[in-house]
């Protein structure tokens, strides 16, 4: 032992910690085989363990849950204890918690209960909901490492995220944090305290990141609906790679005070957290539920906009065509990297859809992406890489591959912070007038409704620059029999290139696939609307329904 680096010690010491808290009965008799025995943890790999009672209650989504513990059919302690379980049984297949309470999650049940039997109405709109978090939101009297071994010697948080307060008073149960990559920033998710954390669909390939474990703990079915961050995809990626839906709402529409951060203080574009589900429904639900407590009056920089119903009604009766008809732009290249096949499939299978219904589709051709991701990647390494290097200190552990590098550089000035807030405020406009100028050409009158784009390929999407909003839905999977690159492609640049060297359609078959749909800032109800539409025409519940 003496020969083994302190930092090994601490993580191999919490890893031990973890799965001490999970009941001896709730543990796997034996590990999981190789993933080349068995890719895939959903089904029946993770059935097996659960009773039929649990299986029902587990595999029902967010709204049917909160039906059936608000009327008093199930009891909130029946609900917690399946989810524990079955996260509990995730995490031993896939890698996906960072922390675990379930004892306090199983009391808080039990108090709901008695206030249902006393009162005879639920506490509030979540009643009996359990909602996991991802680890960089904080809860009192529980850990937040942020994937830094350094952090796990923080004595547990005392105080809470804004977001969280709002989950409890609206009746919520919160039971685990998820694993995120070593700072919370990066698209695969893998630290040095847990290891990777494996996409249930197929344990070869990756959850995403950096909200990896609530997209692997959804898709095992081990949880209803969780909460993540998002500055460059870390809500979509996650969403979309595990085949659920994801929104990463508009900055300054849901609370992130109180949320731990790798870049306190870098305000230019800033991070957001929103909800990741697996029925498209449970993201409006969500958001109808945390709106209604008021956020604005507990978060400065949240705006005061509560949710509009009205608003979301009208889109849906626009996208079924019993108005006027709708305009969406589509992008089928950023210019930067060209989409997989898959992703191609699944772009046009989108627009062939809104099509049929009659509605108008346009080329998406806005300022260039590739400037977007430089001034990203400009603003997020302002402070040269210190506040990450500098975690990592605390314990000596070695860096994992992200934008920060192996070591830190010199912060820049604020001369050139200044510059690069104007580079981002200018293409922010020239993105703004781009959209407006499409009023001219849609044939509505009206600009662009919304945007069909992938949610990733090669460097962040835009969206996450120009402050717009975006969901993720999924559309299909992986075909190996038909998603291959056209005979004699021709990559874009170096960068294209890699993509399309690392396209493996043997080991991706069966994959999930989904799209990215865009909308303005501050039009979540419409985007959730459209996103709706678009999923039940595809047939939601054949995809978001199977664990």
């Amino acid at each position: 032992m003496a020969n083994i680096p302190t930092w090994k010690t601490k993580a191999a010491s919490k890893r031990e910690e973890v799965l001490n808290l999970i009941p001896s009965e709730w543990r796997l008799p034996l590990p999981l085989p190789p993933p080349s025995d068995l890719p895939c943890a959903r089904g029946e790999t993770i059935r097996q363990y659960l009773s039929p009672t649990e299986i029902k209650i587990t595999e029902t989504d967010a709204m049917g849950i909160v039906e059936h513990t608000s009327s008093g059919k199930w009891r909130c302690e029946d609900v917690a204890k399946a989810f524990c379980h079955r996260a509990a049984l995730a995490h031993q297949m896939i890698n996906c918690l960072h922390e675990i309470f379930f004892q306090a999650a199983i009391e808080n049940a039990r108090k709901l209960d008695r206030y249902f039997d006393q009162w005879k109405k639920p506490y509030g709109p979540l009643h009996g909901l359990p909602v996991s978090l991802k680890d960089s939101i904080n809860v009192q009297d529980v850990n937040t490492s942020m994937g830094y071994i350094g952090w796990l010697n923080n004595p547990p948080n005392v105080s809470e995220s804004e977001i969280v307060k709002e989950l409890r008073a609206l009746g919520a149960i919160l039971y685990v944090k998820t694993s995120v990559p070593q700072g919370s920033f990066s698209g695969e998710t893998t630290n040095h305290i847990i290891g990777r954390t494996d996409n249930p669909h197929n344990r070869h390939l990756v959850v995403g990141g950096s909200s990896g474990g609530e997209g692997g703990l959804l898709a095992l079915g081990g949880s209803p609906v969780g909460f993540g961050t998002d500055i460059g995809g870390s809500i979509r990626v996650p969403a979309g790679w595990n085949g659920c839906y994801g929104l990463r709402p508009s900055t300054g529409r849901l609370p992130y005070e109180g949320i731990a951060s790798t870049l306190p203080g870098q305000c230019s574009i800033p991070f957001v957290v929103g909800p990741l589900a697996r029925s498209v429904r449970d993201l409006a639900f969500m958001m109808k539920a945390v709106l209604g407590m008021e956020p604005w009056k507990f978060d400065p920089l949240v705006h005061e906009v509560p949710w509009r119903e009205i608003q979301y009604e009208m889109a849906m009766a626009r996208f079924c065509g019993s108005r006027e008809r709708l305009a969406f732009g589509v992008l089928f290249s950023d210019g930067v990297v060209n989409p997989q096949p898959p992703v191609l499939r699944a772009l046009r299978e989108v627009v062939d859809l809104v099509m049929s219904l009659g509605h108008i589709v346009m080329e998406w051709k806005p300022p260039s992406h590739a400037r977007a991701v430089k001034i990203w990647r400009d603003i997020s390494l302002i402070d040269g890489g210190k506040a990450f290097h500098e975690a990592l200190a605390l314990s000596g552990e070695p860096a994992t591959p992200t934008i920060f590098g192996a070591k830190a550089s010199s912060p820049v000035d604020a001369s050139t912070v200044m510059e690069r807030n104007v580079s981002l405020n200018n293409y922010r406009k020239a993105y703004l007038d781009y959209w407006d100028s499409t009023a001219s050409i849609t044939g509505s009158g009206r600009p662009v409704d919304a945007l069909i784009t992938p949610f990733h390929q090669g460097p962040p999407p835009a969206p996450g620059k120009v402050r717009y909003m975006a969901s993720v839905l999924p559309v299909t999977q992986v075909k190996k029999k038909v998603d291959k690159y056209p005979s004699g492609y021709s990559p874009l640049n170096e960068t294209d290139s890699l993509v399309y060297s690392d396209y493996d359609v043997d080991l991706l078959d069966g994959a999930p696939v989904g799209v990215q749909l865009v909308g303005r800032r501050l039009q979540e109800e419409t985007v959730l609307a459209l996103t709706a539409g678009i999923s039940h025409q595809l047939g939601d519940t054949r995809r978001s329904k199977r664990l």
